[in-house]
């Protein structure tokens, strides 16, 4: 089963999408499952992993809706305040569709770098872990440690790392970057999302350029802690859908079958905790 772990679909006009006012033009429209539907097919891609672009739990609402109406859409990662100890409730009423599988604050949005591990925001790890939802992590390289001492702090929530923890492939970073995630995969037992990579490099930047990110993602977190996620449609800034793909299969080809069916379906099953056919 081939999964992709991480997609959006977005409607402007709900205007809850604060960060689509400097986005490139192409992202500011609409995206649904009618025009993604045909390039899954195409890559042989039969479950995906839904995850929010807004920072209201209306959104989360409208996510879940879709996944009423779409069978493949396996999971829906949502959002909830963080800051609000009284959305317990809401959490409560969100994890009960069958769908809900996690939830993801916008820390890259976020001005407090230290905001992911402040003891106002505990309560929500905790109740992420009472009703068995994981936990996506959205940052930058810098908030590597930080999401280090989360995971130190909540050894039993799932974390993942959403787009290798988006490098400044574009300004050339490549260490501290590498050094931090070879630190975070060896001491917690986060997952990572190959994914993002495309976007975080300069326009035009050849694809064969993003591969040693790649290979770091794969060294250290390995095949059975990696999973392939399209990013669509915020990759379509930088590559297409079947591009991207191609690029992370011939990356990921020296493993074995076993391993590359890991990588591109069945560890995102896993850690959602989504029963695969």
């Amino acid at each position: 089963m081939r999964v992709d772990s991480h997609l959006h679909f977005w409607r402007p006009e709900r205007g809850d999408y604060p960060w689509m006012l400097d986005a490139p033009p192409v992202l500011k429209r609409r995206y649904g499952p009618d025009e993604l539907a045909p390039l899954l097919a195409e890559a042989g891609i039969t479950a995906t992993i839904l995850v929010q672009a807004a920072p209201t739990v209306a959104e989360t609402d409208y996510l879940l809706g879709i996944a009423d109406a779409i069978p493949w859409t396996a999971g829906v990662v949502g959002w909830i305040d963080f800051e609000r100890p009284d959305e317990r409730g809401t959490l409560d009423r969100l994890a009960a569709h069958p769908k809900l599988v996690g939830v993801r604050p916008m820390v890259q949005d976020i001005a407090d770098d230290d905001w992911i591990t402040g003891p106002g925001i505990a309560w929500a790890f905790d109740a992420l872990q009472e009703r068995g939802l994981a936990f996506d992590a959205l940052g930058y390289s810098r908030h590597a440690r930080r999401f280090l001492k989360l995971c130190e702090t909540h050894p039993d929530l799932r974390v993942v790392i959403d787009h290798g923890l988006k490098p400044a492939i574009a300004r050339g970073e490549f260490e501290p970057w590498a050094a931090d995630m070879r630190d975070l995969a060896r001491n917690s037992g986060a997952f990572c999302k190959l994914s993002g990579l495309a976007s975080e490099a300069a326009y035009g930047a050849p694809v064969v350029s993003l591969q040693r990110y790649a290979d770091v993602l794969l060294e250290t977190f390995g095949p059975s802690r990696l999973m392939w996620g399209s990013d669509w449609p915020v990759c379509t800034t930088a590559i297409g859908y079947s591009e991207w793909l191609l690029a992370c299969e011939t990356w990921m080809a020296p493993l074995d079958p076993d391993a590359r069916a890991r990588v591109f379906g069945a560890n995102a099953l896993a850690f959602y905790q989504i029963q695969g056919e």
